[in-house]
């Protein structure tokens, strides 16, 4: 049986529930070798909540991804099924009972890249996927309609911890974001962890979220996730200008889905007693 890294043991995910599972996981990824004849051949690796697996089968090289079965993992194969290998991670087959995924085996990760390449690569990543959506997934616009209503109150329970003028401008531009007039894709997770190095395009997103709307509805946990590497405002402005010119985006649209998200992001990480998140929450926001 395979081995679970202790780092994967000890995430944040697992301190409320999923021992079960935990405990069964090494099993259950023997039984899936049996069931689609894999043979592993590599270490393993993770994420969160996700292990990944080096498989072969037929001499054909692929991981084996496992993860907690649910709804997050049947939007996830819709959306890799439905992008079907356009800048994302080839599914070959899923089985959603027992949580398991298999999938084109990619290469090192964007994050191990310098920062400016990796906007510049995250930024040709939007406008790769964004062509136009099936008119059944959640809409960027309704995420945000959805999420208006709770800012004010949460802002006053978690006792004011930014300036007022701060919560005023996000529910400003939410104002916009919450009406679009774009059908097109969006990745609702769009950042470098999330990006490998391919063989048949250059890099490929491995576990993209399928919204329709705005393709910038995400850009600012893509520079959130990399801002400790930005040293002022001046150079998250720079990679800002860097993703928007490389994603073909409305500069003033993608600056308020980062004021917008940068406040929210904000907001529901002090809810959840994050201590850096919000302070990089911050130093978005205050560069725009």
């Amino acid at each position: 049986m395979i081995e679970l890294p202790e780092a994967f043991l000890a995430m944040p995910r697992w301190w409320t529930g999923g021992g079960e599972w935990l405990a069964d996981l090494p099993a259950a990824v023997d039984r899936q070798c049996e069931r689609w004849g894999l043979t592993i051949d590599g270490p393993v690796s993770h994420g969160s909540n996700a292990i990944v697996v080096r498989v072969t089968r037929d001499g054909e090289q692929l991981v084996l991804r496992m993860s907690p079965p649910g709804p997050d993992l049947a939007e996830h194969a819709r959306a890799l099924r439905w992008w079907d290998g356009r800048g994302t991670v080839r599914l070959y087959d899923v089985d959603l009972p027992h949580g398991a995924m298999l999938l084109e085996r990619l290469g090192d990760s964007l994050a191990d890249q310098p920062v400016g390449e990796a906007m510049a690569v995250l930024g040709r990543m939007m406008r790769r996927l964004a062509v136009p959506a099936p008119a059944d997934v959640p809409s960027t616009a309704t995420n945000v309609s959805n999420r208006v209503p709770q800012l004010q109150a949460d802002w006053e329970r978690l006792g004011k911890p930014f300036d007022q003028a701060v919560l005023t401008e996000a529910l400003t531009v939410a104002n916009h974001l919450s009406k679009t007039t774009s059908d097109l894709a969006a990745n609702g997770d769009s950042h470098s962890d999330q990006v490998l190095r391919g063989a048949r395009e250059p890099w490929i997103v491995v576990d993209p979220v399928l919204y329709r709307g705005d393709p910038e509805c995400d850009l600012g946990r893509t520079l959130l996730t990399r801002v400790d590497e930005m040293a002022d405002s001046a150079e998250i402005r720079q990679h800002f200008d860097t993703i928007v010119r490389e994603a073909e985006l409305d500069p003033e649209r993608a600056r308020d889905w980062v004021v917008f998200r940068a406040v929210d992001y904000w907001l529901w990480g002090l809810a959840h007693s994050l201590t850096i998140d919000p302070e990089r929450c911050r130093r978005i926001f205050e560069a725009f």
